[in-house]
């Protein structure tokens, strides 16, 4: 699918197909990681507190919360072998819930991105089946294969994508470089926190793909 919106935009007559950039945050963080190494011509790559070791986000959930997420992701891939629809849970829950992701600041913080009037039909749910590739994926790892500007964005205090992983990771790219912010994983999506993890992003935008001067 990634691949596929890079082939696109490089067929348009608006776009410099020389000059294509990746972006991602959170999982999305991990997808511009892997999009970026698989497709190996991009100019370069923003991953903003992304995620990159499934087993550190695993483990970041309680024991639990997790033994009983993985029962009904389980039965959800049971679900799916015989066609049946989807078991869905939360994406983001309280804590103690089961959910994808129960970390203190997680429900509040995920559903603060949504529109006040639920635009787009918003669902906070996903098919239980995915934590049982989540725990299985990691992204960071193919950090080393990218030798474009890349750029990680990392929380310290990240309680959904540990920073200690993405470091080891980040370390492992070429053209690799790291901004750290003393905040959690959703707090740099608003306020000045946004601010500064924005400017950063644009100062470094400016020095590696600079825009021509008409």
């Amino acid at each position: 699918m990634f691949s596929a919106a890079l082939a696109y935009a490089r067929t348009l007559t608006s776009v410099d197909g020389n000059r294509i950039i990746v972006w991602g945050t959170s999982f999305g963080g991990g997808h511009a990681i892997a999009t970026a190494a698989d497709d190996g011509h991009v100019s370069a790559v923003i991953a903003q507190c992304p995620f990159t070791s499934g087993l550190a986000s695993g483990l970041a959930i309680p024991a639990w919360t997790s033994t009983r997420l993985m029962v009904l992701a389980i039965i959800d891939q049971i679900r799916g072998a015989v066609g049946a629809a989807p078991l869905l849970v939360p994406t983001a829950g309280a804590p103690g819930t089961v959910a994808l992701m129960t970390a203190p600041d997680a429900e509040a913080g995920f559903l603060n991105q949504v529109p006040a009037d639920g635009a787009g039909g918003f669902d906070n749910r996903a098919a239980a089946r995915i934590s049982l590739h989540l725990v299985r994926d990691f992204p960071g790892r193919r950090a080393a294969e990218i030798t474009a500007p890349i750029l990680f964005a990392v929380c310290e205090t990240d309680s959904v994508a540990p920073a200690g992983p993405t470091l080891k990771y980040a370390g492992t790219a070429p053209a690799g470089e790291i901004k750290l912010y003393p905040e959690g994983h959703f707090d740099i999506y608003v306020g000045e926190p946004f601010e500064r993890v924005i400017a950063d992003q644009l100062d470094f935008l400016t020095r590696n793909v600079p825009v021509d001067e008409p």
